[in-house]
């Protein structure tokens, strides 16, 4: 909440203006980076960095900021003894990075060892909106702020595969049965009951539609919606495609302990195949050409920001 004198003298809005986007990058601090090896992937994180700030001057989006400050820091969790914002990406290793989070807090000993309930129910880890505004400023300021991002059609298709191709209590009835009601023809009364057996085909008609039955989620919902990087200023841009060593320099970056990696291990449903160019391929093509181009269009700023090709 603003101040009072605040409130009366100038809206929200007109307080907030300007202070997300600095005019030049600030360079990463590499005083705990040890060895070379890591040489590489420097190199590509500041062209990814120098890209995003590129593409943001150009599209200039400062210009459409609607939305206020807490509601732009509501996807972003805080770790304030490594002085470090996780802007959360679902499907993304997000679930893995909320662990890592966890033992850099103190509130766990191994990453290994913390259940899959806990990283998303516990409430163990803080997010940024928790704070007064005086707090978030000040961490938006100061700390590392860091986003993972994947190509977007397959991040849609791993979040499509794990709530609707598996028996999940939420997903279904809510998502699935207003997408059944609403999508499919002659929908049998089991399917229109449970919400069980949505169709990749439905689901893109769902999301597609500007009248859709249900709202978004953010398992589909763009990056640019979810962490707004042309309003906030990441300082670090990991890559599901490269998560293993973009994870593990970023984390020698902000002075981790040394014996802390990063989880190798899928979350959930270990047993099926990554989502994948080949698996994402046979999913659209379920689709008609024109569904396809929706669909990416629908992604075309992710696409943009983040230089992924074009499928």
């Amino acid at each position: 909440r603003l101040p009072e004198q605040q409130k009366t003298s100038e809206s929200p809005l007109s307080w907030f203006r300007g202070m997300y986007l600095p005019p030049a990058l600030h360079p990463l601090n590499k005083t705990f980076v040890k060895g070379g090896e890591w040489q590489d992937i420097d190199s590509t994180q500041e062209k990814r960095r120098a890209f995003l700030q590129d593409f943001c001057r150009k599209y200039n989006s400062r210009k459409k900021l609607q939305t206020h400050l807490v509601h732009l820091v509501s996807r972003i969790y805080v770790e304030d003894r490594h002085k470090v914002l996780y802007c959360e990406v679902p499907k993304a290793g997000c679930s893995n990075w909320k662990r890592v989070l966890m033992v850099l807090s103190g509130l766990a000993a191994s990453a290994n060892n913390i259940s899959h309930d806990d990283v998303h129910y516990g409430k163990h880890l803080r997010k940024l909106d928790s704070y007064d505004l005086k707090g978030i400023y000040t961490r938006l300021n100061m700390y590392t702020k860091f986003i993972f991002v994947r190509d977007p059609m397959e991040r849609l298709v791993s979040a499509f595969r794990d709530k609707f191709e598996h028996p999940n209590s939420y997903y279904h009835p809510v998502f699935g049965k207003a997408i059944i009601k609403k999508y499919r023809q002659n929908a049998d009364e089991e399917a229109l009951k449970t919400g069980s057996g949505v169709k990749f085909k439905e689901f893109i008609q769902y999301l597609l539609d500007s009248h859709r039955p249900i709202g978004m989620d953010i398992h589909w919902e763009q990056v640019s919606k979810l962490c707004y990087p042309c309003l906030i200023n990441y300082d670090f841009i990991g890559k599901f495609e490269t998560l293993e060593e973009d994870a593990n320099y970023f984390l020698q970056l902000v002075g981790a302990p040394a014996n802390l990696k990063f989880p190798k291990f899928k979350d959930r449903h270990s047993s099926d195949e990554r989502t994948s160019t080949e698996v994402v391929r046979q999913y659209l093509k379920e689709l008609s050409k024109e569904e396809r181009q929706l669909t990416y269009d629908f992604y075309y700023l992710d696409y943009l920001m983040f230089n992924y090709t074009s499928p």
